[in-house]
């Protein structure tokens, strides 16, 4: 047993040694076609169902898979080569099967308004180098961005010009003039994406239209009177003008100065509540669902009284007592009289 179980390991190992070194020439009854373009092969060779049936059908792939491979890598080593930082690269032709897309094909990105004048004018653009030497740090320096070459920004002493106020901070005007550009290029920017989406800017306020109506009329008028230093506080109303409606309500803060007195009370509340370790109970509400409850109760007890009088009723039962319409039984009963019902308690 043990020297069979050694011929058998043996022989395993010799059939893994086996499929590891197979030779790079596969034979097929149908040549594949290939697109070494896209990298793909096409095997129109049959498959027998069987060998998908059996229980190695994993096998069969794998080693189906490997072939197909080893034919596309043959096919890619047939066309020309070069070498590239040491290593062997093919040219790949032009891809020759038509794949699907998911989406659309992205449609070209329509010119700025600067990209129009320039093809007008015929301004070439003229492509620059990203490092420019410094004069004051003596070294090579970015042209733009983080640490670039003659960074005004950085300045620590700026000179006063002689027509400008003495008292005026350069600095603050030098920052806040850097702020409007960079406002000025957003905007641009967004203008460009409008008008290439052929989508009309609207002013502030109110979007000038051949014929405004009332509604607008009246909003436009609102926006003005709200547009003074004291948020329209002291503009006058119109003849028959009426009240803007949908106006908001503006949110009230406490002062940040002054009597604490009502502030330190709600404190002081919201601590008596927290700490209290029976909940707050509202009495109306408790006392309503107690009647409710109750009403349940009594229309459950009514249903079940009356089920049980109907059936008694319907049997014919013998009884002590006589009833008035000839039947025998303990209360009045009859064939068109109706069981009387008892009103709940509330």
């Amino acid at each position: 047993m043990a020297s069979c179980s050694i011929e058998d390991v043996l022989a395993k190992a010799e059939r893994d040694e086996a499929e590891k070194l197979k030779g790079i020439t596969v034979n097929k009854d149908l040549d594949l076609e290939f697109d070494p373009g896209n990298l793909l092969a096409f095997d129109k060779n049959r498959i027998d169902s069987r060998d998908l049936k059996d229980i190695k059908r994993e096998d069969f792939l794998r080693s189906l898979a490997r072939d197909n491979t080893q034919l596309l890598i043959n096919e890619i080593w047939k066309l020309p080569t070069e070498r590239v930082d040491q290593v062997i690269v093919a040219k790949l032709p032009d891809p020759t099967t038509l794949l699907p897309r998911q989406k659309p094909a992205p449609k070209p990105k329509p010119p700025t308004k600067w990209e129009q004048f320039a093809k007008l004018k015929g301004i070439q653009k003229k492509k620059k180098t990203n490092l420019v030497w410094d004069e004051v740090h003596k070294e090579w320096k970015r042209r733009w961005g983080y640490k670039r070459a003659k960074d005004d920004t950085k300045e620590w002493l700026i000179e006063v010009p002689e027509s400008a106020d003495p008292n005026e901070d350069q600095f603050a005007k030098k920052n806040k003039a850097k702020k409007e550009r960079v406002a000025r290029n957003e905007y641009n920017r967004l203008k460009n994406i409008a008008r290439a989406q052929k989508i009309k800017v609207p002013g502030m306020g109110l979007a000038p239209t051949p014929q405004q109506s009332k509604a607008e009329l009246a909003q436009a008028v609102n926006i003005a009177k709200i547009s003074t230093a004291s948020v329209g506080k002291f503009q006058d109303n119109l003849p028959k003008e009426k009240t803007p409606k949908n106006t908001g309500k503006k949110r009230k803060f406490q002062p940040l100065i002054g009597d604490f007195s009502s502030e330190k009370q709600k404190q002081l509340d919201l601590l008596k509540v927290m700490d209290s370790k029976r909940p707050r109970l509202d009495m109306t509400k408790a006392v309503n669902k107690q009647m409710r409850e109750e009403d349940m109760e009594s229309r459950q007890k009514n249903k079940k009284a009356f089920g049980k009088k109907g059936r008694r009723g319907n049997m014919s039962g013998k009884g002590k007592g006589k009833g008035k319409a000839g039947g025998k039984g303990k209360g009045p009963q009859g064939k068109g009289r109706k069981p009387q019902m008892k009103q709940g308690k509330r």
